[in-house]
């Protein structure tokens, strides 16, 4: 047993002192915890999964939008969430709002959804010459 009345460190007894070491150790933890949870789980981090698709091939793309647009350079959602009106496409519109298969339906389009998917993040990936091209480098196993 701890002599509770025997001064320890920077005047404290050695009951104060535990006392003290937990509140900073589980402060510490808190903190380590509260911010490394939140740093690694990508708030941002998208699964490209259609609710259009009745039975996948392949399994859904995990996207890190805000890493991606940062990496690529892309400022502009609409570089990306396009609008076309009379098979035109508009400039300064954005279809953020939408899910892809609104437009791109599965099998009623000229440009069904997997196809417009591979257009446009395969076309662009060719065009820079950086990022994924193979099936398996977007989709992962689960």
């Amino acid at each position: 047993m701890i002599n509770k009345s025997i001064t320890f460190i920077a005047g404290l007894t050695a009951k104060q002192y535990i006392n003290k070491s937990m509140i900073f150790i589980a402060a510490g933890l808190f903190v380590l915890l509260g911010f490394g949870v939140n740093s690694f789980c990508q708030e941002d981090l998208v699964k490209l999964h259609d609710s259009s698709y009745v039975m996948h091939q392949r399994s859904p793309v995990p996207f890190m939008h805000n890493i991606h647009n940062e990496k690529a350079g892309i400022s502009e959602c609409n570089v990306c969430h396009h609008v076309y009106k009379n098979g035109k496409l508009l400039e300064n519109e954005s279809s953020e709002d939408k899910k892809c298969s609104q437009c791109h339906f599965i099998n009623n389009n000229k440009i069904e959804l997997t196809r417009a998917y591979h257009l446009m993040c395969k076309g662009c990936h060719l065009e820079k010459s950086k990022g994924p091209i193979l099936c398996g480098e977007c989709h992962k196993d689960k």
